[in-house]
C-alpha cells in the first residue's frame, strides 16, 4: 500500500517573536485580557528569571487554564529547557524535576536535574489509569511542526478566538493553545465544564469562534444542551473515536447553524494531531479519519489476518516524537526512529481517507485515555471477577464478557469495578453476561467477538450524577438522593465522612476541601475528561481521617506498653471540633440542629452504653456512673481507675451536645452564621479560662481529662474549620499553643498534641501511601470500637506481647465496628450506616 500524503506545512516557530502580532490580544482570563506585545515580555522576563537557576533544567510545570502557566511554559520553552506536565507530584519526584513554579516564582526543589538530550522541550504522560508510567519525550521541531500544521489545515487566523475546554497536560488541549498562539488568535482561558451555562455565556461575551471536544464532550452537551455562539466557526474533535451518525448528525447542525466540524486522528506520541477529515467529507464519511496532517504521511504494515486491504497504520512526519521515557536516564537519549507505529488496524477507501478498523494491540484507545486490556483483566481477577475484555466495534466502549450467565447485581458490581480500575465513566464500560467465552480454535480469546458482544443481561449503567447519588445513598441510608442535595444537607457526619470521602476520592481523585458542602451534581462535573490524572502510588487524604487512624494506634499502643506517646486523645477533641463545625453547624432551622446533634450523639452514646454495661455487668465494674457516661458531671474530680478510661468519650459527647444546644438558639444561630470565626475563636479563649485559673488556684483535680478544663480543644477545633485565610489560622495556632504549652505537665506530651493540632489547623489534606488508604480508613472509622473494646483486650498481652496487644485490641475494635453497621434495621441508633454497605476498604486500584 503507497503513502497517503497531505500538503507541505507552514514552518514557524510556537513562541518566537510573539510581539510580532503586537496588540492584538493573546490570552484572555478572568482577570483581564494579555496582548501579544505583553505577554512577549513576561515571558522574556519570566526566561532571565529561569536562566539565573542555571542551564538545562527539568522544570515541572502544573498545568492550568491561566495566563500565569502559559507565561512560565513558553519561558521555559523557549529558554530551551525541559518541562514535564504533571499534576503528579510522585511523578516529579521519580524523574527529578529540578524547578518547579509557583506564586509566580522560580522554585529550586533541590534536586539535580538529569542529563537531558539538548532537544528535549516536553513530557507528557501517555499511559492511562491503567498502565505503567511512561513519559513522551517531545523536542521543540516536534512541537512546532505540529502546530504548524494544525494552524495551517484549520485555517486559523489572528481574527479566530479559542476556548480551552481541555486541559493543558493533554496533547489535544496544548496543542489548542500553540496553533492560535502560532497563527496571532486569542485564547479564553477557562476552566470550567462544558455543562455549566457559565462557560457558554463568557464564550459568547468573548466572541469564541472554536472549541475543541472528545466524545464524551458531545455527550455532556448532548445532554446540557447545545450551547448558542454566534461567532461559532469551527468545532474540533479527537480523543477517540466518534461514532458515525453523531459525526453525521454534528456536521449536518453545523451546516445548519454556519459552523464546521472538524474530526482528527492522532497519539501524544505524534504530538498531538496525525490526520483529519476536511469537514466538506464529515457529513459523507463520517467513519474515515481523513488525511494526513501537512507534512506527514500515511502507510500500512501488512498483518496477517488482518484482511485484504488491511494493514496496521504507521505514519511519518517531523511531529513524530523523540521516544519514550521510562526512567530518568532516557532524557538523555536522541531521537528514535522517523515513524510510528500507531498500534491501529485501517484501511484506505477509495476516495483516499484512512479509516480505523480496530486495533492490533490489546490497548484499547477510549475517552482520550490509553486502556491496557490486559491489566484490566487482572484487576478485575484480582477482585474475584472472571472476565475478559476488549474495545467495542465502535470504539465507544469498553466490553467486558462475564461467563456463566451471571445474574444482574453480579454484573453491576463488574462494571463497578471495571470503571475504578480503569477511571473510565460509567457509562463507557458494557458489561455482558455469556454462558461461555468466546474463543478461536487454537483456544485464543477472540477478540472480535468480544468486541462484538451486545446482548445478555446488562446492568443498568449509571450517569456520574446516579452514581454518585447511589453511593451516597449507600453509605448515609437514604432511599432517595437527588442531584442537588449534599452530604451535609443529607445529614452527614464525621462517622460517615470517613468512608464517603475515601470513596469518592477514588472515583474523583483530589477532593476540594469543601466537598461535604458541594452537591452531587457539582461532584459528578468532576468526571469529565481533564480532570487530574490520579497517583498510582501516592493518595492525599483528609488530614482529620489521618489523625484519627494515627490518633488510636497510638492510644492503644500506649496503654499496652509497646511506646509511651501520649496525647493522641486530645489531638482527637480537636478533631471532633473540627467535625461538629463541619457537619453540624449548617443553614437549617434550630429544630434540625438539635435534631441532628441528637442524632449523632446517640451513634457515639448507645453502643458506648450497652459495651461498659455489658463490661460492667460480667466483671462487677465500672460503676454506673461509667456505665451511662456521667462521671464527669456527677463523679469526684479525682479520677482513678477505671472510672477515667471512658472520659474521652464523655468529654466529646457533652461538648458536641452543648455546643450543639448553644448554637441552636436562635439569637446565637443568628450571630454564628455573620460571625463564624469570631465566634469559635472567642469561644475557645473563654474557655481557656478554667484552665489558666486552675494553674493559679493550685487545683488538685483531674484537668486533663475534664470537660471544663479541656474544652478550648474542641472550640478551638471549631475555629480552625471556619478560619479563612492564613490571619485566621495563626490565630487559632496562637490560642492552641497557649493552651497546650505545659498542659499535661509531660513536655513530651504537650508536643505531640501541639504537632496534632498545628497539622489540622494548616493542612487540610496530607499525602498518603496508596497502600495504606485502605486501613487507614477502616481505623479511621472503626476508631470508637477500638477506643471502647480495647481495655478489654490488651491487659491479656500487656506483660507478654505489647505489640500482640495493639493488632489484638485493633481487630477487635475493627470486628465489633463491623458487627454494629450489620445490626438490624431496628436498631437505627445504633447503626452507623446502613447494614448492606461494606465497611472501608479502598483497593489500591479504588483510590487514585
Amino acid at each position: 500500500m503507497g503513502d497517503v500524503r497531505a500538503t507541505a506545512q507552514v514552518a514557524a516557530r510556537i513562541a518566537d517573536d510573539l510581539a510580532r502580532h503586537g496588540e492584538r490580544p493573546a490570552l484572555r482570563s478572568a482577570t483581564g485580557t494579555l496582548t501579544y506585545a505583553a505577554l512577549d515580555r513576561r515571558v522574556a522576563t519570566a526566561r532571565d528569571q529561569l536562566a539565573a537557576l542555571g542551564e538545562a533544567q527539568l522544570v515541572r510545570l502544573r498545568p492550568a487554564p491561566t495566563i500565569e502557566f502559559v507565561v512560565a511554559w513558553l519561558a521555559a520553552l523557549t529558554g530551551g529547557h525541559a518541562t514535564l506536565l504533571t499534576h503528579d507530584d510522585g511523578l516529579a519526584r521519580a524523574y527529578g524535576a529540578s524547578v518547579e513554579h509557583a506564586g509566580g516564582h522560580w522554585l529550586t526543589t533541590g534536586s539535580s536535574a538529569p542529563r537531558l538530550h539538548p532537544d528535549l522541550r516536553l513530557l507528557l504522560s501517555t499511559s492511562g489509569s491503567t498502565g505503567s508510567p511512561k513519559l513522551v519525550r517531545l523536542s521543540a521541531d516536534n512541537l512546532d511542526a505540529n502546530a504548524a500544521a494544525i494552524a495551517s489545515y484549520l485555517g486559523l487566523t489572528g481574527d479566530d478566538v479559542a476556548l480551552t475546554t481541555l486541559p493543558l497536560d493533554y496533547c489535544y488541549g496544548l496543542s489548542v493553545l500553540h496553533s492560535h498562539l502560532l497563527a496571532g488568535a486569542a485564547v479564553v482561558l477557562d476552566d470550567r465544564s462544558v455543562t455549566d451555562p457559565a462557560l457558554w455565556e463568557r464564550a459568547r461575551t468573548e466572541g469564541v469562534t472554536s472549541f475543541a471536544g472528545v466524545p464524551y464532550t458531545f455527550d455532556l452537551l448532548g445532554t446540557a444542551g447545545w450551547p448558542e455562539l454566534p461567532t461559532l466557526r469551527q468545532v474540533t474533535q479527537a480523543g477517540g473515536r466518534l461514532a458515525p451518525d453523531r459525526v453525521r448528525a454534528l456536521a449536518g447542525q453545523g451546516a445548519r447553524e454556519g459552523w464546521e466540524l472538524v474530526v482528527m486522528y492522532g497519539q501524544t506520541e505524534a504530538t498531538a494531531r496525525m490526520a483529519y477529515l476536511p469537514p466538506e467529507l464529515a457529513a459523507t464519511h463520517p467513519a474515515t479519519v481523513g488525511v494526513a496532517v501537512p507534512g506527514g504521511a500515511f502507510r500500512l504494515e501488512p498483518v496477517e489476518g488482518a484482511g485484504d486491504g488491511v494493514g496496521e497504520l504507521v505514519y511519518s512526519g517531523p511531529n513524530v516524537m523523540m521516544g519514550y521515557a521510562e526512567t530518568p536516564a532516557d532524557l538523555a537519549l536522541g531521537s528514535g526512529p522517523d515513524e510510528l507505529r500507531t498500534g491501529d488496524l485501517a484501511r484506505v477507501t477509495s476516495e483516499g481517507l484512512v479509516e480505523i478498523v480496530g486495533r492490533r494491540s490489546r490497548f484499547a484507545k477510549l475517552f482520550g485515555q490509553r486502556i491496557d486490556l490486559d491489566r484490566v483483566q487482572t484487576l478485575l481477577g484480582l477482585g474475584g471477577y472472571d472476565a475478559a475484555c476488549a474495545e467495542s466495534v465502535d470504539g465507544r466502549q469498553l466490553v467486558v464478557a462475564v461467563p456463566g450467565r451471571p445474574d444482574a447485581a453480579h454484573l453491576a458490581d463488574v462494571a463497578a469495578a471495571a470503571a475504578d480500575g480503569t477511571g473510565l465513566p460509567a457509562h463507557a464500560i458494557r458489561v455482558v453476561g455469556v454462558a461461555d467465552l468466546p474463543r478461536l480454535p487454537n483456544g485464543k480469546l477472540d477478540q472480535q467477538a468480544l468486541a462484538r458482544l451486545e446482548s445478555g443481561p446488562t446492568p443498568v449503567v449509571d450517569s456520574p450524577e446516579a452514581s454518585i447519588a447511589r453511593l451516597y445513598a449507600r453509605i448515609l441510608g437514604h432511599p432517595h438522593v437527588t442531584a442537588d442535595q449534599s452530604f451535609v444537607n443529607l445529614g452527614g457526619d464525621s462517622l460517615s465522612y470517613v468512608e464517603l470521602s475515601l470513596r469518592l476520592e477514588s472515583r474523583l481523585g483530589r477532593l476540594p476541601a469543601d466537598w461535604p458542602d458541594r452537591t452531587v451534581a457539582e461532584l459528578a462535573a468532576r468526571l469529565a475528561p481533564g480532570s487530574p490524572r490520579r497517583n498510582p502510588v501516592w493518595a492525599r487524604v483528609d488530614t482529620t481521617i489521618a489523625l484519627r487512624a494515627l490518633a488510636i494506634v497510638l492510644i492503644v499502643g500506649s496503654h499496652t506498653n509497646l511506646w509511651v506517646l501520649l496525647g493522641g486523645a486530645h489531638v482527637l477533641l480537636a478533631v471532633a471540633g473540627v467535625n461538629f463545625a463541619r457537619f453540624h453547624l449548617t443553614d437549617e432551622a434550630p429544630r434540625e440542629r438539635v435534631r441532628r446533634v441528637a442524632r449523632a450523639a446517640a451513634r457515639v452514646a448507645v453502643p458506648s452504653v450497652l459495651w461498659i454495661g455489658a463490661v460492667a455487668l460480667t466483671r462487677g465494674e465500672p460503676g454506673w456512673r461509667t456505665v451511662f457516661l456521667l462521671n464527669d458531671l456527677l463523679g469526684s474530680r479525682d479520677w482513678s481507675e477505671p472510672a477515667w478510661y471512658y472520659w474521652f468519650i464523655e468529654v466529646v459527647l457533652l461538648l458536641t451536645v452543648g455546643a450543639g444546644l448553644l448554637t441552636a438558639v436562635p439569637r446565637v444561630m443568628a450571630f454564628e452564621r455573620s460571625h463564624r470565626f469570631p465566634l469559635a475563636l472567642g469561644l475557645a479563649v473563654v474557655a481557656l479560662v478554667p484552665r489558666y485559673a486552675a494553674v493559679l488556684a493550685s487545683y488538685d483535680g483531674d484537668v486533663i481529662h475534664s470537660t471544663l478544663f479541656v474544652a478550648w480543644l474542641f472550640l478551638a477545633g471549631w475555629a480552625a474549620a471556619v478560619a479563612r485565610g492564613p490571619r485566621d489560622r495563626t490565630l487559632v495556632t496562637a490560642v492552641l499553643l497557649a493552651g497546650c504549652w505545659g498542659f499535661t505537665g509531660d513536655t513530651a506530651r504537650d508536643l505531640l498534641i501541639i504537632a496534632g493540632v498545628v497539622v489540622l489547623v494548616w493542612v487540610r489534606t496530607v499525602p498518603w501511601p496508596r497502600l495504606l488508604v485502605g486501613p487507614t480508613g477502616v481505623l479511621a472509622s472503626a476508631s470508637l470500637y477500638v477506643y471502647l473494646t480495647h481495655w478489654q483486650v490488651y491487659p491479656w498481652f500487656e506483660t507478654r506481647w505489647p505489640l500482640g496487644g495493639l493488632l489484638a485490641s485493633l481487630a477487635v475494635g475493627v470486628l465489633a465496628w463491623q458487627v454494629v453497621n450489620r445490626a438490624p434495621a431496628w436498631v437505627p441508633s445504633l447503626r452507623l450506616r446502613p447494614s448492606h454497605y461494606a465497611p472501608v476498604q479502598p483497593t489500591d486500584e479504588e483510590v487514585r
